[in-house]
């Protein structure tokens, strides 16, 4: 998590933006990431826990596309996502610009998914093919990068993912990929490029829907997804970019998350199989140059083990 801590005064001072006589009772650190930190802050005026989502300065024109974002989302009826209280673009309070927003109950998936058995986990994956499905019932008028609206918009499919594939396959030589593996993502690409036509338009996609970012609870009737959070990478492309992200980062070959999946998503086109590879394949370029570009090298063999078998030259 990057060091952006957030000490009682300065929780106090951002809950009083919201609450002017809140007293804080309590400051807890939740789970962040390389782009921010985030905190839950407890207070007197509600029984209601808050998050304060804190940016880094390189990042902070990314608050605009949260904000933006989340209330698109409300607006459409997805209810399973946080709603803005109140966005700080200035670093003037705290030193660091922040939003406040109310907390979704429960607790990442990630937490507890090594505890729960593969009936449980379908039950999640279902009802998290719903809530995906939801989120791409709404559409765009471009394919690109969101931020409150679409940058650099390419007018279909096929002339997004050829930019996004170069782009990801330029980062991989300057980082010291292997060029036989550069080489071998090109190959496939140019042989299955027909396949980015049959999308013939572009839906909101979350881009990051993995189990670190869904929340679920246990009740008596068993494991319920509560709600979904982070919407920092969400790019207008097609939709089974968005399962293939799901798929390579959190399913992995498990039968009974993926079943549950696509049981709760709805219904797919035929050739969804061989989409869902080839964006597959690009998830995990774009991993692969992740890492490279923060300097964690541990997990680059892995990945590009996973780049050969994906074009077939494991």
């Amino acid at each position: 998590m990057p060091d952006r801590s957030l000490t009682p005064r300065q929780a106090g001072a951002v809950a009083g933006l919201v609450w002017p006589h809140a007293t804080v009772t309590g400051v807890l650190a939740r789970t962040g990431g390389q782009l921010s930190a985030v905190y839950e802050v407890r207070h007197t005026e509600s029984p209601d826990p808050v998050i304060v989502k804190i940016y880094s300065e390189q990042w902070r024109w990314k608050l605009a596309k949260e904000v933006h974002l989340y209330r698109v989302l409300n607006d459409h009826g997805v209810a399973a996502v946080p709603t803005i209280m109140h966005a700080e673009r200035s670093t003037d309070l705290i030193g660091s610009a922040f939003t406040i927003m109310t907390r979704l109950p429960g607790r990442p998936l990630s937490e507890v998914a090594g505890e729960l058995d593969g009936g449980e986990l379908r039950g999640i994956y279902r009802q998290m093919g719903e809530a995906l499905s939801a989120v791409h019932r709404i559409g765009q008028d471009a394919y690109g990068y969101l931020t409150t609206r679409v940058l650099d918009p390419a007018p279909d499919n096929t002339t997004y993912m050829r930019r996004q594939f170069a782009k990801k396959l330029r980062e991989f030589g300057e980082y010291g990929g292997d060029p036989a593996l550069h080489d071998a993502v090109r190959a496939r690409v140019a042989e299955q490029s027909r396949l980015f036509a049959r999308c013939e338009s572009p839906s909101l996609c979350h881009n990051d829907f993995h189990e670190g970012n869904v929340l679920v609870a246990h009740g008596a009737g068993g494991w319920t997804l509560t709600g979904f959070v982070d919407v920092e990478n969400a790019v207008a492309a097609d939709p089974l970019l968005d399962l293939a992200k799901t798929d390579y980062y959190a399913i992995r070959g498990d039968r009974a998350k993926l079943s549950g999946l696509l049981d709760g998503y709805g219904p797919l086109p035929p050739d969804w199989p061989e989409r869902l590879r080839l964006y597959r394949l690009y998830h995990a370029l774009e991993l692969w140059d992740w890492f490279a570009s923060i300097g964690d090298t541990s997990p680059l063999p892995g990945i590009a083990d996973d780049i050969r078998t994906l074009t077939g030259r494991s």
